[in-house]
């Protein structure tokens, strides 16, 4: 069965039954509730209503945190649905420290980068396989990258990495590159990218040490472009911490 088959498959009506997903953030409504933005796998990011969950015996609100796989019912024909049930997927390891806080940057990313209710399955897999990499220390700065040009493939923002169309040849790992976002490597002397981190970006193949600074470097300009220099909140607490460190 395909992916939309499975989705409407558990969906009832105005219902969705048991919808992998996590939570991107909450905020407090009223005195008991949480209003949840969810990161859902076949209906993109939802808005919910989770009523009476902060009441002092609720067991619910522990599992409406960040990072946690799980299982969501709702229900609802608003733009804000009702949260009906909330499970626990499968065990999952928690992020702690730096890890915890480049958790919440793919989140913002994923905010800025996906309208709500705009479906992008393949996404949620690169966003779990991004979390589960995250839980390896040595692995973090190849993980945000990797799943920083996923996104922007998903979402058609993809980059042009392997050609230089201004000189009509390949990208060769040997010599230097300026980037323009649009239209991708330019071959310079005192080019800021080598081709050698290019093709490791196209290939997600992040073994050199130098290929990921370059590769950081790049998708930070990227990024910026298509937010049209709006900062991005997390990163700047990543920066103090690392500033710390």
């Amino acid at each position: 069965m395909n992916a939309p088959c499975k989705a409407w498959a558990l969906m009832t009506d105005n219902a969705v039954y048991l919808q992998p997903a996590f939570i991107l953030q909450q905020r407090k409504f009223k005195e008991t509730s949480l209003i949840i933005d969810a990161f859902t796998r076949d209906f993109g990011r939802v808005s919910l209503l989770a009523k009476g969950v902060r009441k002092a015996k609720s067991k619910t609100a522990g599992l409406l945190q960040p990072f946690i796989p799980l299982t969501l019912s709702y229900f609802g024909n608003a733009e804000l649905k009702t949260l009906t049930n909330v499970e626990m997927a499968k065990p999952f390891t928690q992020l702690q420290g730096l890890a915890l806080y480049c958790g919440f940057y793919i989140n913002e990313l994923v905010e800025c980068f996906l309208h709500r209710y705009d479906p992008h399955p393949e996404v949620f897999t690169f966003y779990g396989e991004c979390l589960s990499s995250l839980t390896d220390s040595t692995k973090t700065e190849a993980a945000l990258r990797i799943f920083e040009l996923n996104l922007m493939d998903a979402v058609g923002f993809g980059l042009q990495l392997d050609y230089d169309f201004r000189n009509e040849k390949p990208v060769n790992p040997l010599n230097q590159y300026h980037f323009h976002v649009e239209q991708g490597p330019l071959e310079a002397l005192d080019g800021q990218f080598s081709g050698k981190t290019l093709q490791a970006m196209k290939f997600r193949e992040f073994s050199d040490p130098q290929g990921l600074i370059e590769a950081k470097a790049l998708m930070r300009t990227v990024i910026a472009v298509h937010l049209h220099g709006k900062p991005l909140k997390s990163r700047a607490v990543i920066n103090k911490i690392i500033q710390h460190l």
